[in-house]
């Protein structure tokens, strides 16, 4: 499997476990993680194995795998790789924990917005921490099963934010949607676009606009990917033309996914999303954003508190073109996400239930 292809059909997993084919999965035999290369889509269907920490950063940072809830599943299994090469070189705990502590802030540099690397991180560190003192190989097992009930737990949640989020939707609405946060991004469904899938697997038609989200176009070259090989209508439109398709009529909901959600219910998501939540406050469309409690942030209090991450200029100068489109002197502003301000979104959908106004009530009763 790893570095050839398999057919688009089984690119979705399903909640009935871990074995099926996936864009975060992990080597039979433990040795390493593997992953869709979705800087590759969707021209090439490639897997790449990820067994040291150089190449796991690497994907992290590039892209390679991206989305919240894949980055967590991701980062589990990574822990893990690590922790089996480190306990055949480190005798006593010790020794073995202080090194997995080192690797697990080294892993958590390479992508500081989004919520789910630090948590699965602290997750699985957490279990070297509770094994204190015995073998480190019997700690490799526990850290195994771990990364395993992350990835378990990720499919749940996955399909029960997408039943949530279904139920808003109408059959025959148009949903307009920015960035990706389908199979790929969060594995199982999705959750931002993951309504999108369960609603057609279970008779309601939708017709998706989505998004191209610039300047790393993961809506043309993935989420417009995962939909039409579903089956699911689907148009693709560049990141200006919202406000016209709101204006036509044709947009009855908007749904996006989530990197970080802070405690008032300001969210970070991918760079453009605020400008879509402005626009349907304009029109008045729903504007939901859908994302597992683990993006929820209880230590942040609002979305002043979020750090923005600031990616290479030649993402807007270069990436996609032949030939540069600015002079290489000319300097670009190139971060990765914005934050959309709690008032301008209809309801927060997470697999423990729908949250509405106020935020800093209904999220605060999520964790009751």
């Amino acid at each position: 499997m790893a570095g050839g292809e398999t057919p688009e059909s089984q690119l979705r997993g399903s909640s009935d476990g871990v074995t099926n084919v996936d864009a975060v999965e992990l080597k039979p035999d433990g040795s390493a993680v593997v992953i869709i290369d979705q800087t590759l889509l969707p021209n090439r269907l490639e897997y790449v194995e990820l067994s040291d920490a150089q190449d796991m950063y690497d994907a992290i940072l590039r892209l390679k795998v991206r989305g919240a809830p894949a980055i967590g599943v991701c980062a589990g299994y990574c822990y893990y790789v690590l922790a089996r090469q480190e306990a055949d070189r480190e005798t006593s705990y010790d020794a073995f924990a202080a090194a997995m502590g080192r690797q697990r802030d080294y892993l958590n540099s390479s992508r500081p917005t989004a919520v789910n690397l630090s948590w699965a991180l602290g997750r699985m560190h957490g279990v070297t921490l509770a094994h204190s003192g015995e073998d480190p190989h019997a700690v490799v097992e526990a850290l195994r099963d771990e990364a395993v009930a992350i990835h378990r737990e990720d499919l749940a949640m996955s399909e029960e934010i997408s039943r949530l989020g279904a139920s808003l939707l109408s059959d025959g609405d148009g949903v307009l949607t920015h960035c990706n946060a389908g199979p790929l991004a969060c594995l199982g469904y999705g959750t931002g676009q993951g309504p999108l899938f369960y609603a057609h697997d279970h008779g309601k038609e939708v017709h998706v606009f989505a998004d191209e989200t610039r300047p790393l176009l993961q809506g043309a070259r993935l989420t417009s990917y995962e939909l039409q090989r579903a089956g699911i209508d689907v148009t693709l439109i560049c990141d200006n033309m919202a406000s016209i398709v709101m204006r036509n009529g044709w947009v009855q909901a908007c749904m996006v996914g989530c990197d970080r959600v802070a405690m008032n219910g300001d969210v970070a998501n991918k760079i453009g999303t605020s400008g879509v939540a402005i626009l349907a406050h304009h029109y008045g469309i729903p504007f939901y954003v859908l994302g597992p409690t683990s993006t929820i942030d209880r230590s942040c209090p609002t979305g002043d508190d979020i750090k923005i991450e600031e990616r290479d200029p030649d993402e807007i100068k270069t990436m996609w073109y032949a030939e540069p489109k600015a002079l290489p002197e000319v300097r670009c502003y190139n971060p990765a996400f914005d934050v959309t301000d709690h008032d301008l979104i209809t309801a927060i959908v997470t697999e423990r239930g729908i949250c509405r106004p106020p935020y800093d009530q209904s999220l605060a009763a999520l964790f009751e």
